[in-house]
């Protein structure tokens, strides 16, 4: 009988201490994530974490077989593959330098991938005193492990360069000729006293939208091919930094973004030849004091922005929507905002924006990069030592 009662005692005892021991490891368990639901005006969202733990990425790109390819600052290229991020970066590409808001920028796939396998990447590169933005390709080779870049080419190399950390652009856009545009910021230089501003100096890449074929070569028809002095890659000047572009699904023409100083953020549609105007006019002040740069908004001869921000948002990344996840957003224009924290949606009438929204203002971070993914939501990268790539899906 006391046989008995000693293993009834042991056995409320381990039960108990079972009882405690769970209920202490599922205090000290962390909590699965909270979903992240939001409500536009038109949809219900959600934000999903695809990748987290990514040093200031800053340009994607999506491959045929449903891996991506995004860029980290600090000039390391890497695949998401499955989900998951592949442990080795993507070897074999050129040293590009994390020198202030420089490093490795955007990345795109040729219009003609899948017969060419041509990937293009633009980066910071140099040494200190000499730092400016380059235009590489290569094709991806290896294996799925260990990535590797083969066949690489520098195409296109800014001149003349600088020691500033700031405005190195950069995004690339393939137009439907097949033609290769690379946005540039103006480097952030003061010009010398009584001098023109890199931004309108044409024997300087500074400021400037580049068009190139997509092996390097400077198409004949550029508008400054035959202008004295003036380097021929350029297709547009008078830009400040251009952190967004993308082709325009009906109309082919290539927009773009660029961060004005206090206020005046812009957005553009590039033509040949064409002056934007800065610092010649804009809707910025100077930092701090606030006081007025240039000439005004407008002048005879400058292209007026399509669209402006004051205050600033600090725009970065662009992409026109045209699939089916969200039919309301058919033709919608999304610009990643970095001082915001937030995603903008314009709506369009021809080249005319009609209305204005944004979302998520400050609960996703900065939003460096926006895009389309392949099956039809959209991805974010958001700019940190953090950073993280998601995806906005429709909440059904």
């Amino acid at each position: 009988m006391a046989h008995q009662f000693i293993t009834v005692l042991r056995h409320v005892a381990t039960s108990a201490l079972c009882f405690l021991t769970t209920a202490a490891f599922a205090q000290n368990t962390p909590s699965a994530e909270p979903e992240r639901i939001f409500k536009t005006e038109q949809y219900t969202v959600r934000a999903v974490s695809v990748l987290k733990g990514l040093y200031h990425p800053w340009g994607l790109a999506f491959l045929p077989d449903g891996r991506m390819l995004l860029t980290e600052r600090r000039g390391t290229m890497r695949i998401v593959d499955g989900g998951k991020l592949v442990e080795k970066p993507v070897a074999g590409i050129p040293v590009a330098v994390e020198h202030g808001q420089g490093g490795l920028l955007d990345v795109a796939l040729h219009p003609k991938y899948a017969e060419n396998g041509w990937i293009y990447w633009t980066y910071n590169a140099g040494k200190p005193g000499e730092f400016g933005t380059e235009l590489a390709r290569g094709k991806l080779a290896g294996t799925r492990e260990s990535p590797v870049m083969t066949n690489v080419e520098v195409l296109f190399q800014m001149q003349p360069k600088s020691a500033a950390g700031v405005h190195f652009g950069s995004r690339i856009v393939f137009d439907r000729q097949g033609y290769l545009y690379i946005t540039l910021g103006d480097r952030g230089d003061s010009p010398d006293k009584g001098a023109a501003h890199r931004a309108q100096q044409l024997n300087d890449h500074a400021g400037k939208s580049i068009r190139l074929h997509d092996d390097g070569r400077v198409p004949a028809d550029n508008p400054f091919v035959k202008t004295p002095g003036a380097r021929p890659e350029i297709f547009s000047f008078g830009h400040r930094n251009m952190q967004g572009a993308a082709l325009h699904p009906e109309t082919g023409r290539v927009w773009e973004h660029e961060h004005g100083p206090q206020g005046g953020d812009e957005v553009n549609v590039l033509a040949a030849g064409s002056n934007y105007g800065w610092p010649v006019i804009t809707y910025g002040a100077n930092y701090g004091s606030g006081t007025k740069i240039g000439e005004g908004t407008t002048k005879e001869g400058i292209v007026a922005p399509l669209h402006y921000w004051v205050p600033s948002i600090a725009p970065s990344g662009m992409a026109f929507y045209t699939a089916n996840n969200f039919p309301k957003w058919k033709g919608n224009l999304f610009v990643g905002a970095l001082a915001k924290q937030t995603l903008v949606r314009l709506t369009l009438n021809g080249e005319r924006v009609v209305s204005e929204e944004r979302m998520f203002d400050g609960k996703l971070g900065r939003i460096r990069d926006v895009r389309q993914g392949p099956d039809g939501n959209l991805y974010l990268l958001t700019d940190a030592t953090e950073g993280e790539l998601i995806r906005i899906e429709a909440v059904k």
